[in-house]
């Protein structure tokens, strides 16, 4: 399994998530995956640069790391020609080592462009035609497009990189994974359930691909100091994606995780000085069949740096 580290910016301003990035190549990541939201989950997170302009001197700033989007929703805020523009921008910039992920997105950072909230079944329609006009745009040439929800006029991309971008797309259940695995060359999920792993390969054509993990934890040398921490900025993640992505607002999420306690978190999210329960919970991934997980560091930048430390010294060398 490789291993990766999450520029969460919902959590970190953007100067300090290139010097994370930085930080995570030289502690042996593998890879580092990049949230593009509008806004932070919870107030207390406080964070939300512009994930592109961040990706953009992260390429500048290392040399091997991957990059990757986990994950932009390519539909509303983002029109599906200028997602393929930015995409392909940060191919070059990064020598080729970026993959594009997509999503359907969520409410609270979708409604603030003031196009309502569709429906599932809607968000699923139109991230399918956004992968057909973003695919078609790499494919190079002039590019017109007439769907359902959008439209392409002669666009095309005048800077592409002889290595295409790979396309990974976020599912959470067997009707996303039929009708995007066949379309897609990664998987994302947030759970580590063998089934979608399983189905995917299934419903692929061709050979198994990357289907990559998102793990948050809370490393702290004091864990109940993690915990606290943890609860502070992470009790909205155990509500679950059918939740998640529905709820508007810093307001709406602080409302609905108010009786989240301390131990419910710590019982979701490996909390604390130890890498053993970060271990067991990362065995859960690969067991299921997932090639790649994503580590998130809970906490600001003041609590990225230990975290580096630990993650070479003692964390990487156990997880693998």
């Amino acid at each position: 399994m490789r291993i990766g580290y999450t520029l969460m910016t919902e959590q970190t301003g953007p100067r300090e998530l290139v010097g994370c990035a930085t930080a995570a190549e030289q502690a042996g990541f593998d890879f580092a995956a990049c949230s593009d939201h509008y806004s932070p989950w919870l107030a207390e997170q406080g964070h939300a640069p512009y994930a592109w302009s961040v990706l953009g001197a992260v390429a500048q700033a290392t040399e091997q790391l991957e990059l990757m989007t986990l994950v932009t929703c390519p539909t509303m805020r983002y029109h599906p020609v200028v997602v393929a523009q930015k995409a392909a921008t940060v191919q070059l910039l990064s020598d080729g080592r970026f993959t594009l992920g997509l999503g359907a997105g969520e409410n609270l950072n979708e409604h603030v462009v003031g196009m309502g909230w569709p429906s599932v079944s809607v968000r699923h329609d139109r991230l399918a035609e956004a992968v057909q006009i973003i695919g078609g745009l790499f494919d190079g040439g002039s590019f017109t497009y007439t769907g359902q929800h959008y439209r392409a006029d002669a666009a095309k991309l005048w800077d592409l990189s002889p290595t295409r971008v790979p396309i990974a797309i976020a599912v959470s259940g067997p009707k996303s994974v039929q009708r995007f695995a066949p379309v897609a060359d990664a998987m994302v999920a947030v759970e580590p359930k063998a089934e979608l792993c399983t189905q995917w390969d299934h419903e692929r054509v061709g050979p198994p691909t990357r289907k990559i993990g998102q793990l948050p934890v809370s490393w702290d040398p004091d864990r109940g100091a993690a915990i606290r921490r943890a609860h502070e900025q992470f009790r909205w993640f155990g509500s679950g994606w059918p939740v998640n992505a529905e709820l508007p607002g810093t307001q709406a999420f602080d409302a609905a995780t108010q009786y989240v306690r301390e131990d419910d978190v710590a019982a979701g999210i490996p909390c604390g000085p130890d890498a053993g329960p970060i271990v067991d919970a990362a065995k859960q991934f690969a067991q299921a069949g997932f090639t790649d997980l994503a580590l998130v560091q809970i906490g600001g930048p003041e609590h990225q740096p230990e975290f580096m430390k630990f993650a070479q010294q003692e964390l990487l060398p156990a997880l693998r």
